[in-house]
């Protein structure tokens, strides 16, 4: 029987990377239920990216009577391999390539992870292309099945945090900066082929996902670390453990409406840059620097996805404690900083 995940299993530390994948790919008791009622295969589009390889070695041992199938270029030929070693099917696609997308296996559950965020000055075109373009054609060739969509907060506009965030109810904004626009754009791709053929789907937007090796909590202690000067614009944000990310998203398969509707992926509290990095200046013995004054900034209202799914297994004073220890003990970093701190909107 497969190892579930509960508040009891954390550990106190991660000793490795593959301490840290073992447990992030470890599903709770509601994650296997849901995906024991949820009808059909599972396939995954953009799966090589940070979260999408273990989102798909979560979904095999959830539904181990189901097929798993991820796809993406795979320039990285480890990540394929590594998916293939845990029982995922893989398949190399160029999801521009129309042909391709419509030769795919139609399976009835699909996740999208594809995108493009980094990068996007100088590219602009490409941004489009991969945030508007390809869930065109996406949306159309697997118009039967049931889709759930990464999209980003990025589409929200600036608020108060004395307003707990914003609401899925509020209509996604054009903001400043290429990469945010072209993903208004994903969003109305897969609102409009939804109304168009009545296809069942979550446009799950996510903030922000916390792995040892990338997310925002591991930005702040690295600042913190280095002396740093940390900047209070972004004063607030919303974090939640990858885990917990990765199997919300999953659960959405079995909460689809038609037409597709959003849903903020995140955790309960809008977190304090100021608190976060004086906890760990607490734990690292480190006196946290700051410059700048906290101003509107983008958070989000996790309600939705609290009543859906309940509370997240992983706290988040139990992330900063892992972070913390994992960042003063210097193990590896993805490198890629999630970037939640800029708000020009280039990226």
């Amino acid at each position: 029987m497969t190892e579930l995940l509960n508040f009891a299993s954390l550990p106190e530390r991660f000793e490795s990377v593959e301490h840290l994948e073992d447990f992030m790919s470890t599903p709770s008791q509601a994650l296997v239920d849901d995906l024991r009622r949820l009808e059909g295969d599972i396939i995954i589009l953009g799966v090589a990216g940070k979260m999408g390889v273990t989102l798909a070695r979560l979904a095999n041992p959830a539904a181990p009577t189901k097929r798993v199938v991820g796809v993406a270029r795979f320039s990285d030929a480890q990540e394929k391999a590594k998916l293939q070693n845990w029982g995922v099917e893989t398949i190399t696609c160029d999801l521009l390539d129309r042909e391709a997308v419509e030769a795919l296996p139609r399976l009835p559950n699909v996740i999208f992870m594809a995108g493009r965020k980094f990068g996007t000055d100088g590219d602009q075109e490409m941004t489009w292309a991969m945030n508007a373009l390809v869930p065109a054609f996406v949306a159309e060739a697997f118009k039967g099945s049931r889709i759930v969509a990464f999209s980003t907060i990025h589409v929200y506009p600036g608020v108060s945090v004395l307003h707990r965030g914003s609401l899925e109810s509020a209509p996604p904004l054009a903001r400043p900066g290429e990469y945010a626009n072209s993903v208004v754009g994903r969003e109305r791709m897969f609102r409009h082929f939804s109304k168009k053929y009545g296809t069942p789907g979550r446009i799950s937007r996510l903030s922000y996902s916390i792995d040892m090796r990338y997310g925002a909590l591991q930005e702040i202690a690295n600042w913190v670390l280095k002396d740093e000067e940390i900047d209070l614009t972004t004063g607030h944000v919303n974090v939640i453990w990858q885990g917990d990310a990765n199997s919300q998203i999953l659960r959405c398969l079995n909460h689809c409406e038609t037409p597709s509707a959003p849903i903020n992926i995140t955790g309960p509290e809008v977190v304090s840059v100021y608190d976060i990095a004086l906890e760990f200046g607490r734990i690292m013995g480190k006196t946290p620097r700051f410059k700048g004054s906290e101003q509107d900034t983008i958070v989000v209202n996790g309600d939705l996805s609290a009543e859906l799914f309940g509370y997240p297994t992983v706290p988040l004073r139990r992330m900063v404690k892992w972070v913390a220890d994992w960042v003063t003990n210097e193990k590896p970093s993805i490198g890629k900083p999630s970037k939640f701190e800029v708000h020009t909107g280039k990226f």
